[in-house]
């Protein structure tokens, strides 16, 4: 959550929307169906949970910050993108929809 909530804030997210953020994930309860009746409900050990519908949301905000790292690694030489075609187009990172690919030398 420090990472997300450190990203949010470059991003220029204001105080009431991390707030929000933060609260959807401290207010999360679960039950579990056994034999078609719910046990007691307990609270996940793991922030995101399985088809939350904030999870593409928060992934993106997330993978920005990995990018703006990946971005301060090549321009400091720590890593270096790979380059592919004929006009040496420098890759760093590929992003579909719930996916990241990083391509790095190190």
């Amino acid at each position: 959550m420090k990472f997300l909530e450190y990203i949010m804030r470059r991003l220029g997210f204001v105080n009431k929307w991390i707030k929000w953020i933060k609260a959807c994930f401290n207010s999360a309860a679960v039950s579990i169906l056994v034999n078609g009746c719910p046990t007691k409900e307990f609270r996940p050990t793991r922030e995101l949970r399985q088809g939350d519908p904030l999870t593409p949301f928060l992934f993106v905000i997330v993978v920005e910050g990995c990018a703006g790292m990946v971005r301060e690694a090549s321009r400091t030489e720590v890593l270096e993108e790979i380059r592919v075609g004929r006009l040496g187009v420098e890759i760093k990172l590929l992003q579909f929809v719930d996916d990241t690919l990083f391509f790095l030398l190190t």
